[in-house]
């Protein structure tokens, strides 16, 4: 994690409802104003559960506070998981699973095989 860059969007969200530090403290009730200095300035890493009610107070996603996107709402995934990728043991599964001598199992198989190749692109 690069503190820098959370402190940096844990001050900027503060500041974005023009809020002090202490009022934030205030509100969240368990952060004390001299850790919230040390959190946007980098110095000290902040727990999940603070940066978690930082996600929810301010309605954005982790990820916008972690630097990973400049979008508050975070990233739109492409849901392509790499799990699957060259798993043969996953294509010898679908073998498995289709009866070899029903003519739609067997194009059942084929149009699952193509889409597990489509999502190895």
């Amino acid at each position: 994690m690069d503190n820098k860059i959370i402190g940096q969007r844990l001050r900027d969200l503060r500041q974005s409802v023009k809020l002090s530090q202490m009022k934030l403290c205030k509100l969240n009730g368990n952060i004390s104003q001299s850790a919230l200095n040390r959190y946007e300035n980098g110095i000290s890493e902040a727990s999940n559960e603070v940066l978690l009610w930082y996600a929810d107070y301010f309605d954005v996603s982790l990820d916008y506070i972690f630097g990973r996107c400049d979008e508050p709402q975070g990233k739109l995934y492409n849901y392509q998981p790499k799990a699957f990728e060259n798993d043969e043991r996953m294509q010898d599964f679908i073998e498995m699973c289709f009866d070899p001598s029903s003519a739609a199992n067997a194009k059942l198989k084929e149009a699952v095989l193509k889409l597990l190749k489509e999502q190895q692109k």
